[in-house]
């Protein structure tokens, strides 16, 4: 699934996408506001993209001394505490997604 159209998807009263890997299902979830269910799935994705969009999900929370933790596990520079959430969700999407 592309960026655009997850991104879409997740602020339109649609329900989840099917068939969505693990990593596009993270972002959807982040996107779509369901930030319990993508705290817990993304400690789920043990790979650096799951730390990446936790770190994400904590800079949503306010919480930027978490994020910055998890930003060190994902191998990524720590957005600034004042970066934009909305362009840092696609930034990260684009690059996770390849698309």
């Amino acid at each position: 699934m592309d960026v655009e159209t997850l991104a879409q998807s997740a602020t339109s009263p649609a329900e989840e996408p099917a068939g969505l890997n693990d990593t596009e299902r993270l972002l959807w979830l982040a996107k779509a506001g369901h930030w319990h269910e993508a705290h817990d799935l993304s400690q789920q994705v043990p790979d650096p993209a799951g730390s990446w969009i936790h770190a994400w999900l904590h800079r949503q929370e306010g919480d930027y001394g978490n994020a910055c933790y998890w930003y060190t596990r994902a191998g990524k520079p720590a957005a600034p505490e004042e970066a934009p959430l909305e362009k840092e969700w696609f930034d990260i999407a684009r690059a996770l997604l390849g698309k």
